[in-house]
C-alpha cells in the first residue's frame, strides 16, 4: 500500500468522526520493523491502530485521533516506543500530539491538510525536527491534502448554518 492508500484508512476514520459529531480528524498506525543494521524491513507494513477525533464524545482534551491511535498502537505493541512505525493522520498534528510522537519515538508522521491554526509539524512549530531534543522523525505533508481539508471545510460550514 502506498502513503495515499493508508491516509484513505485516515480519512474513513475522519468521517466517522464527523458523523459522531466530532470534528472529522482521523488516524491510523502502520508498524513495520526493520533491521537496524541492513536497514531492510523484517515484516510487511501492517495497520496496528485506528482512531478518530473523540474530544467532545469522551470529554477528553486528549482525545484527538492521533493520540488515541498512539496509545492503542503502544497496546497491540505492548510497548510505549513506536519505532518503526508511521502514524498518517489527516490534519497536522498539533503540539501534544507531535510531543506524543516525540516521546513515542516514532518513525514517521504523513499528514493530509496543514493546520494553520495549531500545526507542529512544520506549519508553526517543528518538533519533528527540533535538534534539542533526544528524538528526532521523518514527516511527509500534504498527502490527499485537498481532500482531508475539504472535510473540515464542509463540517464547520455545515456547523455555521446551523
Amino acid at each position: 500500500m502506498t502513503d495515499e492508500d493508508y491516509m484513505q484508512l485516515a480519512i474513513d476514520e475522519a468521517r466517522a468522526a464527523g458523523e459522531a459529531g466530532e470534528v472529522p480528524i482521523g488516524a491510523v498506525v502502520v508498524y513495520q520493523p526493520i533491521d537496524r543494521g541492513t536497514r531492510r524491513p523484517l515484516a510487511e507494513p501492517r495497520v496496528i491502530a485506528r482512531a478518530h477525533n473523540r474530544r467532545e464524545t469522551d470529554r477528553d482534551p486528549a482525545g484527538h485521533a492521533e493520540f488515541l491511535a498512539m496509545e492503542e498502537a503502544s497496546r497491540v505493541l505492548d510497548a510505549w516506543r513506536l519505532t518503526d512505525c508511521t502514524v498518517y493522520v489527516t490534519l497536522e498534528p498539533c503540539i501534544m500530539c507531535a510531543g506524543l510522537m516525540h516521546q513515542a519515538r516514532v518513525s514517521r508522521c504523513v499528514y493530509g491538510a496543514p493546520d494553520q491554526k495549531a500545526g507542529a509539524l512544520g506549519t508553526l512549530y517543528a518538533i519533528h525536527q527540533d535538534e534539542r531534543l533526544n528524538h528526532q522523525f521523518s514527516v511527509t505533508p500534504g498527502v490527499r491534502q485537498e481532500e482531508c481539508a475539504a472535510l473540515l471545510r464542509d463540517f464547520f460550514a455545515s456547523r455555521r448554518k446551523k
